[in-house]
């Protein structure tokens, strides 16, 4: 598909959907796509962590205990433990690069994901549009089969678009949709709980809430939280507030299961009682985070601690100097992951100063091998 001419954005693809309008709709030209088969609607079955190890990778079961909820009955991990907030990978004109999400996807999946989150904040949904945002579900849907849960990113600040955009993902085979606040025109808590009612009315797919305040203007109140988990499909929080106290309060009052959205606070809200992480240091870190999560799991605390600082200076370098959706695309760069990381603006890539930096931090945390330094100097 040519992209659109200097300066130019792309038009938004229509909303309508149907059978018939599958190809149109997504825009796909012939071999745009190889044929596929997507994966089969997960059950109603949730996955939680096992405490068994294979290798270094988390075995996940569908019986296995998480942290006590409201009924005291165990919490589960409904998309999985240790999930990415997967970039959207750009060639260097800005086009979309789908083989290299669908690699990008399997390596996640081999490196210890059993989930993955599409066009969310750090997919750069913001400046993707519907239709490319289907095509990279595909892709990605393509890529992994049932080997991990596929979030797809829906939520916007228009209920009828979230709802249409819902509806899409569940047409190609989402398992799950992440609903993030509405931002900018910050509704009440009234607007907030109908907002997520209404998404999750739409599809029979699971649904995981964002609670991200500072990108959008206005915090998930845990009143609104607990009326929210009433609702049989909303299951799952990802939570970017970093309010431990009010967080334990939700996971005392009701079965929703928490995951950490801030690489920042990941040990820390595993302690309290979260099922698993959604995390941007994860595309590079996804074995050590499943040992982490592992070990909070077996009750391993120094495990955990020591898992957690070793990440530190990964953690520094992706997500305190810029945004990061901007480093960890050069953190996938330098790994050989990405061949490019470009961003679309108002984003712009790392500067080869910042590279530097991550560099030597990535060494730092040991999660960048001498044969791939001396690869990026080449």
């Amino acid at each position: 598909m040519p992209g659109p001419p200097s300066g130019q954005r792309r038009v938004p693809y229509a909303r309508q959907w149907h059978e018939g309008q599958r190809q149109s709709f997504l825009g796909l030209s012939p071999g745009r796509l190889p044929p596929r088969r997507l994966p089969p609607r997960r059950s109603s079955r949730v996955l939680a962590p096992s405490c068994q190890v294979s290798g270094r990778l988390v075995a996940m079961a569908t019986t296995a205990p998480g942290p006590p909820t409201a009924s005291g009955d165990p919490t589960p991990a409904p998309f999985g433990a240790v999930l990415t907030a997967m970039v959207t990978p750009f060639d260097d004109d800005g086009d979309i690069d789908l083989d290299a999400a669908q690699r990008l996807a399997a390596h996640l999946v081999e490196q210890g994901h059993d989930g993955l989150v599409v066009s969310g904040t750090t997919g750069e949904s913001a400046t993707t549009d519907d239709g490319e945002q289907l095509e990279l579900l595909a892709a990605v849907l393509q890529a992994v089969g049932d080997r991990a849960s596929v979030l797809a990113g829906v939520g916007t600040n228009d209920t009828q678009h979230s709802i249409d955009k819902a509806r899409n993902a569940a047409e190609l085979g989402a398992h799950g949709l992440l609903v993030v606040s509405p931002y900018y025109n910050r509704p009440p808590q009234a607007g907030l709980l109908a907002h997520f009612t209404a998404v999750a009315e739409a599809t029979e797919l699971r649904v995981m809430l964002y609670d991200i305040p500072a990108r959008t203007g206005v915090a998930i109140d845990p009143e609104t939280l607990v009326r929210a988990a009433e609702h049989p499909r909303i299951v799952a929080v990802k939570d970017a507030k970093g309010d431990f106290y009010a967080g334990s309060w939700v996971m005392a009052r009701t079965d929703l299961a928490f995951y950490s959205g801030d690489d920042v606070a990941n040990l820390a809200w595993l302690a309290h009682g979260a099922v698993g992480l959604v995390s941007v240091v994860g595309h590079v870190a996804g074995r050590e985070y499943a040992t982490m999560v592992q070990a909070v799991c077996e009750g391993d605390l120094s495990t955990a601690q020591r898992v957690h600082r070793q990440l530190l200076p990964a953690v520094r370098g992706i997500m305190t100097r810029t945004q990061g959706a901007i480093m960890v695309k050069a953190a996938l760069q330098l790994k050989g992951l990405l061949a490019s990381r470009a961003v679309r603006l108002p984003l712009v890539p790392a500067t080869p100063e910042q590279v530097a930096l991550l560099r030597t931090d990535l060494t730092e945390a040991a999660l960048l091998t001498e044969a791939a330094l001396l690869e990026t100097h080449t």
